[in-house]
């Protein structure tokens, strides 16, 4: 017997020009192509990655299938947290070869981020993907509750790495770009394991922040880093 939903647990808001979807709270299942079909035109999927890091941009990507998902395709995308890396790099090779999809991608820098918060630089890294697209979307499927300052309407979709396709394969064309990117900053700036930790807080990670001290490459408002500054400024006006 299918499970029924629960009445409230699938909701559209309207507000202020942009809509807010939530998923159904119980299921998981595959991204679909439902959302973009429904909507017409050119849908683009945003999404970022690299929010929670404690070193590295945050990168964004902004995927358009004008023509919709290939059959052959379809199948292999989804959140990119659910892909083991090499899946992930396979899957964002084939987007690029397919010809089926229009990408834009985007990041904002460690100095950005510092600025003004990683909220408001992950929501200029996503503005940037749209951007950098060949031609604006009718459409912008951003993933989360935030809207972006695009000119042209946004849906806001909560959880939408894993209900739509495009806004999935956005996920894994930006863990792909700023893996690649954390794996670069290693070579210049080993000890920190960013080849295997892509900036996150790992216990490697913080043990080497508590031996090597911070690099311009990590973000000075962040946990262990905070701390550490912290305690540096303290331990120079003691001197």
């Amino acid at each position: 017997m299918p499970r029924r939903r629960h009445p409230r647990s699938f909701r559209f808001f309207k507000n202020q020009g942009f809509r807010i979807v939530a998923a159904p709270c119980y299921v998981k299942r595959m991204p679909h192509f439902q959302l973009e079909t429904r909507a017409g035109g050119r849908v683009a999927g945003v999404d970022e990655v690299g929010r929670g890091p404690l070193a590295g941009p945050v990168f964004a990507a902004a995927v358009v299938f004008p023509a919709g998902v290939p059959e052959a395709l379809a199948p292999l995308i989804d959140d990119s947290k659910r892909l083991d890396s090499a899946r992930r790099r396979a899957v964002a090779r084939a987007l690029r070869q397919s010809g089926a999809a229009q990408i834009g991608v985007g990041a904002a820098s460690v100095t950005e981020i510092n600025q003004i918060n990683i909220l408001q630089a992950s929501l200029l890294a996503m503005r940037r993907a749209v951007l950098r697209l060949p031609c604006l979307p009718d459409l912008v499927l951003v993933d989360g509750m935030q809207p972006l300052a695009v000119p042209c309407p946004v849906q806001c979709v909560a959880g939408g790495d894993q209900i739509s396709l495009s806004i999935a394969a956005a996920s894994i064309v930006a863990k792909v770009l700023r893996d690649a990117g954390m794996q670069r900053l290693a070579a210049r700036w080993p000890g920190y394991g960013w080849e295997h930790n892509a900036g996150y807080g790992t216990q490697f990670h913080r043990d080497a922040l508590r031996r090597l001290g911070p690099t311009q490459h990590h973000r000075a408002a962040f946990g262990t880093v905070r701390l550490m500054l912290a305690a540096r400024v303290a331990a120079q006006s003691g001197a």
